[in-house]
């Protein structure tokens, strides 16, 4: 399979307090958020500013994909779009459409399967694609890359940085987005959760690691609503009784530091952890280091030869999404079959 393009798709976030408010109605649109809860979240956001840094962190990650490419042999344009904020992903492939792109690797920033993190992000381009009408460019969505070797390296080095600045003893957190428990069992089942175990098993054998915790993080939905558990606050208070002197937490779910991870965890964690008396360290994620674009040059690789999937392997591995081509929705059965390119 040849491409002529690249589509970096990401979640979007504002870059001014005045988009605040319009980019969390957009993403909180029909899920019943209550608009104290949009308030409150909306507060994290005007602490830095009004900024969220994914957007800087993704203009970034796309030089290191075009530089990438080049170096590949493929001096094919690299474009941009998100999900809930400019620039939105309908213009960019309308964009596309209008530059006479045939067939496009769609590269998401999310390495799981589930429906948010990777079923509706294959929505958004079947949607962006019937807006562009006649003349839209095929879209492949690469797969997930949780157990990639590049990710797992990038995880386990930032670990090591971290373990550095505080005791040696520190404990190991892995923490992720919560999901509610009911779309996680629905979806493979359990296919996000066991993934991120999986991942995090990997990544804690790489550091160095046999003990280790895996908690979530960011839940949003109403009290009565199951997430999964536990809450990496409460995980945290739970640790300081038991007398753990330092933690370093790595927040394996995310591929970027954006808000959730430098509100979430550097400023309401690290006060709680300090508070405690609990040495804090967080490891970085891998934002726009070149290896996270070499990492999906190699999927894209991967569909250009028609190889297999290049995974690091460990114990009780999990499957998951094939790529998909043309927005083609990413259901069960499909995500829990083995790990293939459709072609």
């Amino acid at each position: 399979m040849q491409f002529d393009a690249v589509l970096l798709l990401s979640f979007g976030g504002p870059e001014g307090p005045e988009q605040v408010r319009p980019f969390l109605e957009n993403v909180t649109r029909g899920r019943g958020v209550p608009p104290e809860r949009i308030d409150e979240v909306a507060e994290h956001y005007l602490h830095f500013g009004g900024v969220s840094p994914i957007n800087a962190i993704n203009r970034r990650l796309v030089a290191q994909l075009r530089a990438e490419l080049v170096d590949h042999g493929m001096d094919i344009p690299v474009y941009f779009g998100n999900r809930n904020w400019q620039p939105y992903v309908e213009d960019v492939v309308a964009t596309m459409r209008d530059n006479n792109v045939s067939c496009a690797a769609v590269f998401t920033t999310s390495a799981w399967s589930g429906y948010s993190s990777c079923t509706q992000y294959v929505e958004d381009i079947a949607r962006a694609r019937r807006l562009a009408g006649l003349g839209a460019p095929e879209m492949v969505k690469l797969r997930p890359y949780f157990d990639h070797p590049l990710f797992v390296e990038l995880f386990a080095e930032a670990i090591g940085a971290a373990a550095r600045t505080v005791a040696a003893d520190a404990r190991l957190v892995f923490t992720a987005h919560s999901v509610p428990v009911a779309a996680d069992e629905s979806f493979g089942p359990r296919l996000y959760s066991r993934q991120v175990a999986y991942a995090t098993r990997l990544v804690a054998a790489a550091a160095g690691y046999d003990d280790y915790d895996l908690v979530w993080q960011s839940r949003s939905g109403p009290p009565q609503v199951a997430w999964l558990e536990p809450d990496v606050s409460d995980h945290l208070a739970a640790l300081a009784d038991r007398g753990t002197k330092a933690v370093v937490i790595c927040p394996i779910g995310f591929v970027a530091d954006h808000i959730e991870v430098v509100w979430d965890l550097d400023h309401e964690l690290r006060r709680q952890a300090e508070a405690s008396g609990m040495a804090f360290a967080r490891a970085s994620t891998p934002n726009a280091d070149p290896r996270f674009a070499q990492l999906a040059i190699a999927l894209i690789d991967e569909l250009r030869s028609g190889g297999e999937p290049v995974r690091v392997s460990g114990r009780d591995p999990v499957p998951g999404c094939a790529a998909s081509i043309n927005g083609a929705p990413c259901r069960p059965p499909h995500c829990v079959a083995q790990q293939h390119s459709t072609r």
